[in-house]
Order: C-alpha cells, then sequence, then structure tokens
C-alpha cells in the first residue's frame, strides 16, 4: 500500500497568470500492527491542470461534439486521462508534467516532489452558475507496474482579472521580435510582472471616488436621489449608497435594494422556450436591504459583496454581470398627508391611514465587480489544500 498526498502551498485560490505550486509527497507506510513489511514500487507520476465545462440542457443549446477527433484510448486504463470520469468537457488543460519514474520505497520510507505551473491567462474563471459551470482542477496519476491509473484530484479556485492582460502585454509587444532561445525565460517574466501587479491594478481600479447622482422618478413625479461614490469594486467590499427622499414631490413608502448577479446566455447558445425566445437570463441575490421610509428624508445602506461570488466575466457562452435592483412603493395619492398637522396647540391622538393606494416601480444599476487578493479568499473562506489517495 502507497499513500499519495497532494499539497497546495498557499491554499486552493489563484490568479490567472500566478504559478501554482504544489508538493506531492509518496509514503510506503509502516503498520505498527504488521508482522512483516516489503518495498513498494510505482511506475511512474504526472501532473495536469485542466477546467471542466459542464452546461444546463435546459438553458443551454450546445453544438453537438465534434466525432471526427475522438479522444485516444478513452477506454484504456493505462492512459493518463486527468479528466476521466468528469462531469461535461475539458476546454482547458496545461501540459502534463512527470513527477517521477519508477520509484520504489522500502517500509516507513517517503518522498517528496514538486509541481509548479501558471494558470492560463485565456481560461473562464471558477464559475458555478445555474446555466453554465466552470470547474478547475490539479490532477494527479499514479500507476503500479501492470495495474490501473490512480488519479488524485485537488480543487481549485481561479480568478481572471479581465482586460489586465492586454493592459499590461499590449498587441505590439507581443509581435515584436524576439530570440527563440530567451522565449521561456521571457514567458516566465511576463507571468510574473502579471501576479506582482495585479494587486495595483486592482488598487487603481477601485480606489477611484466621486459622485455618482441618480433621480429616481415614477410616472407621476419624482420619487428622490440616490447617490454612490463609485461604480467599481473588489470581492469582499461594501456597496455603500444613500437615498435623499426630501427632494421628492411623490411620497415613498418602502423599498429595498438587492445586490445581484445576472447571468446571460449569448443569443446564438440559448435554448428558446417556445414562440416567445425568451432569453435565458438568471439572477442570484447576494445581499439585500429593506426599509419602511414614511417620512423619512434621508437614509442609507451598505452591502457586502461575498468573497465566495464570482467577478463579472464574459465568454463565447455566457456573461455574468453585476448590479444593484431597486424595487419602490410610492403613494398614488399627491400630497398625501400622513401625519397630524405640527400646529396644533395641544397633543392629539393620531391614526395612521389603514389603506393607502399604492404603485411599484423598480429599477437596475449596473456596477463592476473585479477580483481580489487571492491569499485573502482563501483566508477569509478556506477550503481544502490538500488531498489524499491510496494506491
Amino acid at each position: 500500500m502507497i499513500e499519495l498526498v497532494a499539497e497546495l502551498s498557499r491554499g486552493p485560490v489563484f490568479l490567472a497568470g500566478e504559478a501554482l505550486e504544489c508538493v506531492v509527497t509518496v509514503t510506503n507506510p509502516l503498520s505498527p500492527t504488521a508482522t512483516s513489511a516489503s518495498s513498494e514500487a510505482l511506475a511512474w507520476a504526472s501532473a495536469q491542470i485542466h477546467c471542466q465545462f459542464h452546461a444546463s440542457e435546459s438553458r443551454v443549446a450546445l453544438p453537438p461534439p465534434d466525432s471526427s477527433q475522438p479522444d485516444v484510448q478513452p477506454e484504456s486504463q493505462t492512459v493518463f486521462l486527468p479528466h476521466r470520469g468528469e462531469r461535461g468537457q475539458c476546454i482547458l488543460s496545461t501540459p502534463p508534467k512527470i513527477l517521477f519514474c519508477d520509484l520504489r520505497l522500502d517500509p516507513g520510507e517517503s518522498k517528496s516532489y514538486s509541481y509548479s505551473e501558471v494558470l492560463p491567462v485565456e481560461g473562464p474563471p471558477s464559475f458555478r452558475g445555474q446555466s453554465v459551470k466552470y470547474v478547475y482542477k490539479l490532477t494527479i496519476g499514479c500507476q503500479r507496474v501492470n495495474c490501473p491509473i490512480t488519479l488524485l484530484r485537488v480543487p481549485l479556485r481561479v480568478l481572471v482579472l479581465t482586460g489586465f492582460q492586454d493592459a499590461l502585454f499590449p498587441q505590439d509587444e507581443a509581435v515584436a521580435p524576439s530570440s527563440p532561445f530567451l522565449e521561456e525565460e521571457e514567458v516566465g517574466r511576463k507571468d510574473s510582472r502579471l501576479a506582482e501587479l495585479a494587486g495595483e491594478f486592482l488598487m487603481a481600479a477601485t480606489s477611484r471616488r466621486s459622485l455618482y447622482l441618480y433621480n429616481i422618478s415614477d410616472g407621476r413625479g419624482k420619487v428622490g436621489t440616490f447617490g454612490i461614490f463609485k461604480s467599481v469594486y473588489r470581492l469582499g467590499e461594501d456597496v455603500i449608497g444613500t437615498l435623499n427622499l426630501g427632494e421628492g414631490t411623490v411620497a415613498c413608502l418602502q423599498f429595498s435594494v438587492s445586490l445581484q448577479t445576472e447571468e446571460t446566455v449569448q443569443p446564438e447558445y440559448q435554448r428558446h422556450r417556445g414562440a416567445s425566445g425568451a432569453p435565458s437570463v438568471s439572477h442570484v441575490t447576494h445581499a439585500r436591504h429593506q426599509e419602511s421610509c414614511l417620512h423619512t428624508t434621508r437614509t442609507s445602506f451598505s452591502l457586502p459583496i461575498p468573497l465566495s461570488s464570482t467577478p463579472g466575466f464574459c465568454t463565447a457562452i455566457v456573461s455574468l454581470k453585476w448590479r444593484l435592483h431597486f424595487e419602490f412603493v410610492t403613494s398614488r395619492e399627491p400630497g398625501l398627508a400622513l401625519l397630524p398637522s405640527m400646529e396644533q396647540p395641544e397633543p392629539v391622538v393620531w391614526t395612521g391611514p389603514e389603506q393607502v393606494p399604492v404603485d411599484t416601480f423598480s429599477w437596475d444599476l449596473p456596477i463592476k465587480v473585479l477580483p481580489t487578493s487571492p491569499t485573502l479568499v482563501s483566508y477569509a473562506a478556506p477550503g481544502p489544500s490538500a488531498s489524499t489517495v491510496t494506491i
């Protein structure tokens, strides 16, 4: 019996372009109850990162798979296929790297190997939506002689900073002549710069503040003014807004604001339902604030962006956008006086009206949500960073 342990050095969350480092430890455990023990041998072990894509058949209409290019020996148990047995399609993978060959361990002996790979920047982020799912894993395959391959999978979470790669390395630089002998060194330098400058890029993009004011009106007049100081946020930040109802000519009785994501299937992949052909759009609420605001002049709210959520992104199949969704309840009666006159000479007992005719309307304000430090996400929402299998 051999025990194989894979442990990520810095947690399971990474930014696309960063280098993933994993320590793989192979042990021939010495059982205290065993009367005799023998050495164990492994033929080889290899590691590879891959991204699995799965789409909901009721929401997404995918083209039929290309049967002219089948997988190489898909049924063979002696070929290293990291996505064997996984749900969906493998849409992205790194080149496999061999960890060792012909390894023999004496009883109680253990050996460790390091695996390092740069996460591709052209892939989608990790995402589990209602229409599609993108799941990243590090898969380690290990085989005894004349035995099936054993697969050990370590789940990963990948954050993608959209547009950062193009801003950092423009097209002119990409087509510039370079020496083929320095190509590998140049790629490593770019990946290192990407990881180092991502934090500065995020800080610059999300620290810009400017007061944005929006007049909110229904069909009968002005309800109030909404103010927000920025429109670009990072995971883990709070969305803070103010609502001024004192300037309104229409009485607002209640309002709610929800922090939502909108997952939209691209038109060419939408599965139309019936003759209406309604788009495949789904919404998820991450935080919500509701308030009865009768006689309120000014109020504010704060909605936290969960670290476990996915920043906005767009692929050929689906897009994810963030928004603030407002719902207002207003009075139909113009100049509604729901409080007694303050000029009463003596205190009076006042009872509010039993019924008030109301109207409701909604309003959506798009915002942008970017990733944050992968280390912060790992600490705040820890996930498994080690996996074990027995061969």
